[in-house]
């Protein structure tokens, strides 16, 4: 069974709280979300500017219209504002009595702004009996109970079973607003506390934390899973949603975490940030392909003088280009990738360099236009400090030319007067690399926030152009 669970809340335009968050809960957890607007909230990851409240006669039609047509397994209740809203919502409940209702008693937003007038906070503790499940965070618990705000596990135990007792229900207990690099939550009911430790995640990004929470509980409960059971599936959940929230780059404030983390690894986008750029690059690769210089080189045609001035240009190039990998290395995230610009790096400068010096004498080389753009733009993104604008730049050189050498493998004849250098970028440990630089390209893009995938875009399609401006410039120069 798909759970079908209700969110009845406030909204918030930038997605990370309120009924945006649970309903993101609702599917991270397989049940499919419904929503009753409360309020409308001006809000952002730096603080609420305004909050309007639509009459409560259109939010008993927005709940009626639901429950009137859809049976529904589970109810989140979160901001709710005013007494008013308070007494709809009671009233709707009391008529409908859904099977699970969980309160997350919103009063306190994460940037601090008040949501709750403060005439209504009888109206939410007279609601809490209605809850099957209560959320508070410890500010809001503190206000339930009318207590100072626990600052130690033992007094917030304390006072959970308070509430816990007053309101006949289940509470909740949340340990995020401690100190301490652990994070217990815990189960607060008339049979004890049963707590679930759990490690602190360090970052700013927690907007939306207790909506997001609330909704995986009453979707969880949905399911069938008893309060602790839940709350030992929910909480990997969100310890994960917030290790992966910095990833979401959005706001400048506290901003939201990651509600289909564990969604995202198994995305089938069926075409990679790599693919599509090639494909992008169409044109250009089409030039590549009718050039003079490169249909000479394939043919055997090429004139030897323009073939020498090419090698010699190329291993300016490469003397750079062994430069700009091996700033790769330093900037990648990871060892392995660490290894494998620093392994693509020496090859420029041991294997390639070899093979340029068996036909052309480096002494005296000058850089052409064509070279020196090229390599200048290769530092300039390597100088930027972006490691995936600096993969996107350096990416073209591997994948146009295997792309070539495995299109021309097996087409010449050994005595082909440019067999070796044809053979070299048709060769299977180069293919291996290429794909490999792809790869790391694709994970760069994974990660990258839109803007920066616009930046790797540009460089790639730039290093394209430069490629081709360099097959051409041999035959340009006279």
């Amino acid at each position: 069974m798909i759970p079908r669970v209700l969110s009845i809340a406030g909204t918030d335009p930038t997605g990370g709280a309120g009924i945006q968050a649970d309903l993101k809960s609702i599917a991270a957890f397989g049940g499919y979300g419904m929503a009753a607007v409360t309020a409308l909230v001006a809000q952002n990851t730096l603080g609420v500017r305004s909050v309007h409240v639509p009459p409560t006669a259109f939010l008993d039609e927005q709940l009626r219209a639901v429950s009137d047509d859809v049976e529904i397994d589970a109810v989140k209740i979160g901001m709710l504002g005013s007494t008013d809203v308070i007494a709809t919502v009671d009233r709707w409940l009391t008529s409908t009595r859904p099977a699970i209702v969980v309160l997350d008693p919103v009063m306190v937003a994460t940037s601090g702004d008040r949501l709750l007038e403060a005439d209504a906070e009888d109206a939410v503790r007279a609601l809490c009996r209605r809850a099957d499940l209560v959320t508070p965070n410890l500010p809001e618990l503190a206000v339930l109970v009318r207590e100072p705000v626990a600052t130690t596990w033992g007094v917030a135990v304390a006072q959970a079973q308070q509430l816990a007792a007053s309101a006949d229900t289940v509470v909740l207990l949340k340990g995020g607003h401690l100190d301490g690099r652990q994070c217990p939550d815990a189960i607060v009911d008339s049979s004890g506390v049963h707590e679930v430790p759990g490690r602190r995640v360090d970052t700013p990004h927690t907007h939306g934390t207790g909506c997001s929470l609330s909704s995986a509980m009453a979707t969880l409960a949905a399911h069938g899973l008893p309060w602790t059971d839940a709350l030992i599936r929910a909480k990997r959940w969100l310890t994960g949603a917030l290790e992966h929230a910095e990833a979401l780059h959005v706001g400048r404030g506290n901003g939201p975490i990651d509600h289909l983390h564990e969604l995202r690894p198994h995305l089938d986008l069926d075409r990679s940030w790599s693919s599509a750029r090639w494909d992008a690059a169409a044109a250009t690769r089409a030039d590549v392909d009718a050039c003079a210089f490169v249909r000479g080189l394939a043919s055997g045609d090429l004139d030897r003088d323009a073939f020498a001035w090419y090698l010699g240009q190329d291993l300016l190039y490469l003397r750079e280009y062994a430069r700009v990998l091996a700033r790769a290395a330093a900037l990648a995230p990871t060892v392995e990738e660490q290894r494998f610009w620093a392994t693509a790096s020496v090859s420029c400068l041991v294997e390639e360099a070899a093979l340029h010096q068996s036909h052309v004498d480096p002494a005296g080389l000058e850089a052409a236009p064509a070279t020196w753009a090229y390599t200048d733009h290769l530092h300039a993104a390597a100088a930027a400090g972006s490691y995936a604008v600096l993969v996107a730049a350096i990416l073209p050189c591997f994948v146009l030319y295997i792309d070539i050498g495995v299109r021309w493998r097996g087409t010449f004849d050994a005595d082909h007067p440019y067999a070796d250098w044809l053979t070299a970028y048709g060769d299977e440990t180069f293919a291996a690399s290429s794909a490999e630089a792809a790869r790391i390209a694709d994970a760069a893009a994974r990660s990258a926030s839109v803007p920066l995938r616009h930046e790797m875009a540009t460089a790639y399609d730039r290093s394209m152009a430069l490629e081709l401006a360099f097959f051409e410039a041999p035959l340009k120069r006279r």
